[in-house]
């Protein structure tokens, strides 16, 4: 079905067509319509379906500019997702005029009353600072006539769920409540049961959960062999932009000053960065200037970042919804995207839990040895000239070029220049500090499966409590920790 078949404002067809959309995702194609007659709705789909646009279009065609009053809000677990939310329905309403205002913590909040009194149609919002605004009284929600709760999941697994509630229960009872998440446990259904009035469902199903143009591989090594052998698949692969992710702000800030000292261009990104450094390092990775973006996993949702041809897996995620969001940062548009995961020996039953929830076998790649990187490295610079020779103009350098090569052989000078611009893998000594592996709970009942695998079965339950931790239910400290590191979002 096409965006053109919708019965909306000739203004956001307008905005659609500017942005390049023409058939619609089959969560946009199943939900809009539905959204659009005002009735509550549950849609369940994985990331990077276009859930924005399956919740966003039906706002803007309700949302009237004229109105003073805030008329829809969308809550999101990051602050990231909530910029990337705005942005993308600030596009999409420019022509009818409605604007979409993100409101999250780690920016001046004073700025934000400045711009609240603009007056928006739509808040996109984590709920933290929402929640401020609302005790401020700087936000209103008498007026909300739409609700969406976007990647419910991962709120209620940031320990967001309270706040949540809180929230709902200031809003008008007659309004229109959208829930969009990728997994439904428990407590989601429960709400949904508490705030929603008879809602309808919406439920994308794919063959697999990660993107069909994703090589997925996995290296099994020593924690003391992780940063040589990602340093030689770096200058093995050579990519053009590439996210590797750490379990902690620790990791990422130690691998982003090794992979510095090694002569990489890379930044690191974490919940402990201000907005403005978060926003400077982002910009500098989207236009080029940085290489590699070293992430915990407040990068892995919500970011805005297209062309990553490369994703490593420094530290395995916390559980394998996060790894699903983690590698969809690459392989996005019909693009070939790589995601290469290190797995110690005591990590490998989290193997078969990872293919249980993504349906896709990983296959096992062997760490690349110092003449591998050097062969990689060898091929971008052959590369880098050929590119010149196609597209640079070289008059200015002809004649510098038969003064060199007078008297002397033509190939050596070529091998000459060639090494000048290999980056030779640098072997500089680095030590990280160790992180402790994932520990599993193996489930007696059943066998470890998979032959000439170690690893358990795949309903291997995390430790940590009595709690199920696919669930996204935490024992009690886990999510006062979540919460207090969430606040930051």
């Amino acid at each position: 079905m096409k965006f053109s078949e919708l019965k909306i404002d000739e203004a956001i067809l307008k905005a659609t067509e500017k942005v390049g959309f023409e058939n619609m995702t089959p969560i946009q194609e199943n939900a809009i319509p539905l959204a659009l007659k005002k009735v509550d709705l549950i849609g369940q789909a994985q990331t990077g379906t276009g859930k924005t646009a399956a919740f966003g279009i039906p706002l803007l065609q309700f949302a009237d500019p004229t109105n003073r009053e805030i008329q829809g809000i969308i809550i999101t677990p990051t602050r990231e997702l909530a910029i990337q939310v705005a942005d993308e329905l600030n596009g999409l309403g420019r022509y009818k005029g409605v604007t979409t205002l993100p409101i999250y913590g780690g920016q001046d909040i004073q700025k934000q009353i400045r711009s609240l009194k603009k007056r928006p149609s739509i808040i996109s919002a984590t709920p933290g600072r929402l929640l401020d605004h609302i005790k401020r009284r700087t936000i209103r929600l008498d007026h909300i006539e739409h609700v969406v709760l976007d990647e419910a999941d991962e709120m209620l697994n940031m320990g967001f769920i309270d706040d949540i509630r809180s929230i709902l229960e200031k809003t008008p009872a007659d309004r229109q409540t959208l829930l969009f998440s990728a997994t439904m446990p428990k407590a989601i259904r429960l709400l949904a049961e508490q705030f929603m009035k008879n809602p309808e469902k919406v439920q994308i199903k794919a063959k697999t959960l990660t993107v069909s143009g994703i090589d997925q591989g996995y290296v099994q090594l020593k924690e003391s062999e992780k940063f040589d052998v990602l340093a030689r698949f770096l200058d093995l692969h050579t990519p053009e932009r590439a996210i590797v992710f750490g379990r902690t702000k620790r990791r990422v800030d130690e691998l982003t000053r090794a992979l510095q000292k090694r002569g990489y261009t890379a930044e690191g990104i974490h919940g402990d960065l201000t907005q403005s450094k978060r926003d400077h390092v982002l910009k500098r990775f989207k236009n080029d200037q940085v290489d590699l973006l070293i992430a915990t996993d407040v990068a892995a949702r919500g970011l805005d970042i297209s062309n990553v041809t490369h994703v490593y897996n420094f530290d395995l995620p916390q559980d394998p919804e996060s790894y699903v969001h983690r590698i969809g940062r690459t392989g996005r548009a019909g693009k070939q995207g790589m995601a290469l995961t290190f797995i110690t020996p005591k990590e490998m039953p989290h193997l078969g839990s990872i293919e249980h929830v993504t349906k896709q076998k990983m296959r096992e790649i062997k760490a690349p040895t110092y003449h591998e990187a050097l062969i990689g490295q060898q091929k971008s610079a052959v590369q880098s000239i050929e590119d010149l020779l196609s597209n640079a103009k070289l008059d200015s350098y002809k004649q510098l070029a038969e003064d060199l090569l007078e008297g002397k052989d033509a190939v050596q000078v070529v091998a000459a220049a060639l090494k000048a611009l290999t980056k030779e893998p640098d072997a500089t000594p680095i030590r990280l500090t160790n992180e402790s592996p994932l520990m599993v709970k193996r489930d007696r009942k059943r066998p470890p499966r998979g032959k000439g695998r170690n690893y358990g079965h795949s309903r291997d339950r995390y430790q940590g409590g009595n709690k199920d931790r696919y669930q996204g239910n935490r024992d009690r400290n886990q999510t006062n920790r979540n919460r207090k590191h969430a606040q930051q979002h």
